[in-house]
């Protein structure tokens, strides 16, 4: 099963459930790929979801639910500790208040901000909750998962499939007046170990001093930032 075992027999399955499922699975492909009693997986997927540590997609799969999120979040995360000296030079280098996100569900939360200090600026508070359906950081927070887990969002969207295929072949993404009238932003991802994107870091500002193709101001200090931040 590829996992460390602790003896404690419910609490390994449960853990290779949960392993099994980060990419989506169905019952099926959770016996597959698991190797446990069909009545086994079935009974601690439905547990797991139970406790918010699974939840089932559009298509009735089980993916990593809140929960996990929540508990990992109350951790010492060595990407926010990380994040905030590299998020004041990214704000000094751009002159605009930068921004981390991480996605919960179908919202994205930022995490951590270093605001511009005076003058016109876009200030998006540490706990801020917004929607996954505008603004380029969501743009970078959905392009790079699965179609299935996109679908449904997108008719809410405004962008389109189009848009994040062009992200994901640049490697970042820009949005205009796209979340909240006069505002842009920049916005690239942040990937663990594995290549997984994790979170987005951001830029934005009011489009008067960004433009109207922000992404040519500002993509490469952007992206730069996403990369050192990237498998911490």
């Amino acid at each position: 099963m590829g996992h460390s075992m602790s003896g404690v027999g419910v609490l390994d399955k449960a853990v290779v459930i949960l392993g099994a499922c980060v990419d989506g699975a169905s019952l099926a492909e959770l016996v597959e790929r698991t190797k446990l009693p069909r009545a086994t997986a079935h009974r601690l997927a439905q547990a797991l979801e139970i406790h918010r540590m699974l939840v089932r997609d559009a298509q009735g799969r089980w993916r990593p639910g809140p929960r996990l999120g929540e508990l990992a979040n109350a951790a010492p995360d060595v990407l926010l500790t990380a994040a905030g000296p590299m998020l004041t030079a990214l704000r000094d280098a751009t002159g605009e208040s930068a921004q981390l996100y991480l996605r919960r569900a179908d919202e994205r939360v930022c995490v951590a901000a270093a605001e511009r200090v005076s003058g016109l600026r876009d200030t998006v508070p540490v706990g801020s909750v917004l929607p996954m359906t505008a603004g380029s950081a969501a743009q970078i927070l959905l392009a790079w998962e699965p179609p299935e887990a996109v679908m449904p969002l997108l008719p809410r969207c405004k962008f389109t499939g189009r848009t994040l295929a062009e992200v994901r072949r640049r490697g970042w993404a820009q949005s205009v007046a796209e979340r909240e009238p006069g505002v842009a932003s920049v916005s690239a991802p942040i990937r663990d170990r594995t290549g997984r994107v994790i979170a987005s870091i951001s830029v934005s500002g009011p489009i008067e001093r960004l433009g109207r193709r922000p992404g040519d101001r500002h993509a490469m200090a952007v992206v730069r930032a996403g990369q050192r931040l990237s498998g911490l």
